[in-house]
């Protein structure tokens, strides 16, 4: 495999510094430095941010946590180009020497045009960002140049193709999404098998989501391994998977860190009977009910109180099927300060006589506002 050295040299499991813990606004030094401090001392030493992670507090962190504190080839180092922020090759450069001075670090081991979708792809391209990440690595402050992607498979087979100077992919990658028609997980994954590119896995545990799950599930993979935690499951179905760079895990607190250094530490893949297990559970998954809504948006032109109801039915929706209170409260709320509250619905039927679907969504709205509010 083409660059199969940067597969085989890196630890399984990266620190994604983008959900680190916090104290009001402003991330907690202290427990932070705790945490990669441990995550080094265990072998571990990959680290992944991006320009707006935590409104640009994230590659700081980088500096004060890891770059002042430990020798700079001593750990890999991945951020990103917000391509989105951008609307010439200037900009480009403006960011990118800010992204220097931020976290302090001589050069990037990796470097990502950040989530790159069919739009952004074209973007992308009108801005010459692919010309600006190369001529950033003739000048030595890039190793290895690649894309985190969001979008189908399709799209990913036409940048690789339009693009084979990649020398890896960032993707979504676990076993909930790995059918899921939007994401496509299980074909973006074949496409970059089939370009010969290396893949770093973002979003192993799906936002937590596969960390909690509904009793009946956990009693599932309690019922195969007592020992293991829920997020191990989902931490090594990746991780078992050819051709991985490392898996990336947001971690907010030094339990989280801890459950998945353990789960890494003398990797062993999933065995067949482990499998099967994954298995059962996807098709677990799949026979939860949930409310049929197809984000079409019809409900929200007419609504009188600005209720964002398709938004709030995929919170609820997600809320149902992986039992995940904390992230989806913390959705919820970051919703409303936008838009109008579950609560708020008068019950005027406008959007359930304009829904395709005959959701009865002033009930799911009221279910919603018991949850959430």
């Amino acid at each position: 495999m083409a660059n199969s050295h940067i597969e085989f040299t890196i630890p399984k499991l990266g620190f994604g510094l983008m959900r680190l813990p916090m104290v009001g606004e402003e991330v907690d030094m202290e427990q932070t430095i705790s945490m990669v401090d441990y995550f080094m001392e265990k072998g571990f030493t990959y680290f992944d941010t991006a320009y707006p992670y935590i409104n640009g507090k994230s590659e700081v962190v980088v500096r004060e946590a890891i770059v002042k504190r430990y020798p700079r080839e001593s750990f890999q180092l991945a951020t990103k180009m917000p391509v989105l922020l951008c609307k010439t090759y200037k900009d480009l450069e403006k960011i990118f020497n800010i992204q220097l001075e931020r976290t302090g670090a001589s050069y990037f081991d990796f470097y990502l045009l950040h989530a790159l979708n069919r739009d952004r792809i074209i973007h992308a391209e009108k801005i010459k960002a692919w010309d600006f990440i190369k001529d950033m690595k003739k000048k030595g402050f890039i190793k290895h140049i690649g894309f985190s992607f969001h979008d189908t498979a399709e799209y990913l087979d036409k940048v690789l193709t339009s693009h084979p100077e990649t020398e890896f992919v960032q993707l979504q990658i676990n076993y909930a999404d790995w059918e899921d028609k939007k994401i496509q997980s299980r074909l973006c994954y074949e496409v970059a098998r089939k370009h010969n590119k290396p893949i770093i896995i973002m979003e192993p545990v799906k936002g937590g989501n596969l960390a909690s799950m509904l009793p009946q599930i956990q009693d599932i993979l309690k019922s195969a391994n007592p020992k293991a935690s829920i997020a191990s499951w989902a931490l090594r179905y990746a991780a078992s998977l050819d051709g991985i760079i490392t898996v990336l895990s947001g971690m907010s607190n030094m339990e989280q860190l801890i459950d998945n250094i353990n789960s890494i530490s003398n990797f062993k893949p999933l065995n067949e009977e482990e499998k099967l297990i994954i298995q059962k559970v996807q098709k677990e998954l799949l026979k939860i009910k949930t409310i049929p809504c197809t984000l079409c948006q019809y409900c929200v032109k007419d609504c009188p109180q600005s209720i964002n109801i398709p938004k709030i039915i995929s919170i609820y929706n997600t809320y149902k099927v992986y039992n995940n209170f904390e992230k989806s409260r913390n959705n919820y709320s970051k919703l409303i300060k936008k838009w109008g509250k579950a609560y708020e619905c008068i019950s005027c039927k406008s959007c359930e006589s304009n829904c395709p679907q005959h959701i009865k969504i002033i009930d799911t709205l009221k279910e919603a506002a018991k949850q959430f509010e």
